[in-house]
Order: C-alpha cells, then structure tokens, then sequence
C-alpha cells in the first residue's frame, strides 16, 4: 500500500486530481473469475477406450491359419511365397481374406531395403478391406 501525499503548495492549494488507478479491486475481481472458470472446466478425460475381453478365452482348439506376405527389397510383394502380380490381384486376395467368418492371421513381413509407402499400401489395402488379424513379422532386422 502506498500512500498519496500532496505537493507543498499548502492549505489554500486546490487539491490534485488523483491520477493512479487503484488496481486492487480489479486483480481481486480478475482472480475471482479466474478461480471460478478453473471451478467449471469439466474434468479432460485423456483415455484410449478399448474394447477388452472379460474372464479367460477358452485355450485355442486347432492352430490357426497364417497368411504370410513378403515385400522384397524391390517392392515385389508375395503371397505365402507366390509372387502377386499386381495391385488387384493382392486386393482380391485380401477381400477373400476379409470375407471369411474366422479370419487367418496375416503375417506381413517387410523387407528392411524396401520403400515405406510400398509396405504402408498394403496395410491400407488390408485395413480397408477388413482384414483385422494382421501383424508385423520379422522386426529384428530393424533394430
């Protein structure tokens, strides 16, 4: 707190206009609001909802299907070591994949030399087309 003491003009003087602004009423209003809207903000909820299984699965029945693709150094993509020829054919073998009630699990496994995007394309051909037992084989090369 500081005090305003006039100049020494005396009793006669007219008196100054005072020309600070009192700044306390308006930091307790300001911290007033501002406790208020921290008071209000709903509580973030930073969680990844996932759908877990409850109890034990029963231990498997039978061993289940692999599906294995290779992507070579060139981009060459096989299937189960029979070289797919082009785009569609892979997208026809990963619709009849997709469409099979217990689907095989589809063990992609890229060449360390090869091309992201030639890897990335047929993780989204696969994804697009429902393929949902699909896994990365073989990253030790990478590390």
């Amino acid at each position: 707190m500081s005090m305003n003491v006039g100049s020494g003009g005396g009793s006669n003087a007219e008196p100054e206009p005072m020309m600070e602004l009192n700044m306390t009423p308006l930091i307790d209003v300001m911290l007033v609001l501002i406790i208020m809207l921290i008071i209000t903000i709903p509580k973030q909820n930073h969680s990844v909802n996932l759908n877990m299984p409850v109890g034990t699965p029963p231990p498997p029945t039978k061993e289940p299907v692999v599906v294995t693709i290779d992507v070579d150094f060139d981009g060459t993509i096989l299937w189960d070591n029979e070289v797919v020829p082009n785009r569609s054919a892979l997208e026809g073998k990963l619709g009849a994949v997709a469409a099979q009630a217990d689907q095989p699990e589809v063990h992609l496994r890229p060449n360390k030399l090869v091309a992201y995007k030639v890897v990335a394309g047929v993780m989204a051909t696969a994804q697009r087309l429902g393929v949902t037992k699909i896994g990365m084989v073989g990253n030790e090369q990478f590390q």
